[in-house]
């Protein structure tokens, strides 16, 4: 059962970005599979992965197909005053639990029909319910596609050396993957009732205007950026910089701060910094924002920094989400959502590399909280969806 792997994950205190040997037990679980490690900068990461019978590796990359599911085993610190094991072998600190949370963070505790433990949620329950759905079906199937499980231990951290630089190294061995799911807790109610076809991206911005301090007597004298910006401000505050559509919200300009002068109700400021963050859909890029501050700006003194912290990404007429929806209906009898909402994942970087990918999980309404949990009955519903979804991948030949 994904529930008895899941409370094997659980103990491992996995925090951004230490492995902790998690993966040497995941591969007891996939012992027919290769592993392929790749550490940088003390982030590990994993490619499990299957061969075909009768196909070398050089012929199966060559010319199967490849699915992958996909996940992160790092997770953020537990808070609320917990304490941290040192390894999963630190029981003395694995059994104690001070502050807010009800059990250890980092025991597995079934109460009332749910497990607690930091990770169920995001997202060591999505990965307990793949490779449970993966070992039955690999035990059972032959097939001509390539399957594997790619892991990092730095998703929650900055993301540098994790999915993204392992995917660098696939595409050098020609190890890309095909198709990928993200088990990204997607959920908001049970298991499957949200697939993510997309995610926005993040660009930060920082705009300077430049003035000249001095006296507010002898204004004449001065050069005040607030001024400077006057009814602009309107013109960038809280804009929409696309009228969004079906499947993304509108690409909104947020300002976040705002800061000049010395504190001081008789001198003008030097300068003026404006913060802002635009969660951008694929209608808006960082060259559009851009021209954007430009055309409102024109004419002032000003500097612009800005920076594409994540990209966006948008996944359509997949097979992936077909056979998904099919796969959900099957099992819970629902009409699964699509959505793009929320923050960013390791999905962007798959997108970026021609993977075709979506995301689906566990529900989110405690990920990174106090009392972090999943329902006994999601774990198997998602599990058995994704069971499902492997047949039905494998009946359709994709």
């Amino acid at each position: 059962m994904a529930l008895e792997i899941l409370k094997k994950l659980i103990q491992y205190p996995t925090i951004t970005p230490l492995e902790h040997g998690i993966y040497e037990y995941i591969q007891t679980l996939l012992p027919s599979f290769k592993a392929l490690h790749i550490e940088k900068n003390g982030v590990k990461n994993v490619l499990f992965y299957k061969i075909p019978k009768g196909y070398d590796e050089k012929s199966a990359w060559d010319r199967l197909k490849h699915f992958c599911f996909a996940g992160h085993v790092d997770v953020v610190k537990p808070g609320g005053g917990a304490v941290v094991p040192k390894d999963i072998h630190d029981t003395e600190n694995s059994s104690q639990n001070k502050g807010e949370w009800s059990y250890p963070p980092f025991t597995p505790t079934i109460h009332d029909g749910y497990i607690y433990g930091r990770g169920t949620q995001d997202m060591k329950g999505g990965i307990a319910c793949f490779i449970k759905a993966l070992q039955d079906f690999i035990s059972e199937n032959e097939t001509q596609m390539i399957f594997s499980v790619l892991l990092t231990s730095d998703e929650e951290g900055e993301g540098i050396y994790g999915t993204q630089y392992m995917l660098e190294i696939l595409k050098e061995k020609g190890m890309l993957p095909t198709y990928a799911i993200v088990a990204e807790p997607t959920s908001t109610k049970f298991a499957g009732d949200t697939i993510k076809v997309g995610r926005r991206g993040s660009i930060n911005g920082v705009i300077k205007i430049l003035g000249k301090q001095g006296h507010v007597a002898y204004p004449e004298k001065c050069i005040n950026p607030v001024e400077l910006l006057g009814s602009k401000l309107g013109l960038l505050a809280g804009v929409n910089l696309d009228s969004g559509d079906c499947v993304f919200s509108a690409s909104k300009l947020v300002i976040t701060d705002i800061r000049g002068g010395i504190e001081a109700v008789n001198v003008t400021p030097n300068d003026l910094v404006i913060m802002f963050n635009v969660r951008n859909s694929t209608m808006t890029t960082l060259e559009s924002v851009k021209s954007h501050v430009d055309s409102v700006l024109d004419g002032l003194p000003y500097t612009l920094e800005l920076k594409q912290s994540s990209k966006s990404f948008h996944t359509k007429d997949s097979v992936l989400i077909t056979l998904l929806q099919d796969s959900i209906h099957e099992v819970a009898q629902i009409q699964t959502k699509l959505s793009t909402s929320g923050g960013t994942s390791d999905a962007r970087f798959l997108s970026e590399y021609g993977v075709e990918v979506v995301e689906l999980g566990l529900c989110n309404d405690r990920i990174h909280a106090v009392d972090e949990r999943v329902s006994l009955q999601d774990i198997e519903q998602l599990e058995r969806i994704f069971s499902v979804f492997l047949k039905r991948l494998l009946q359709d030949g994709v």
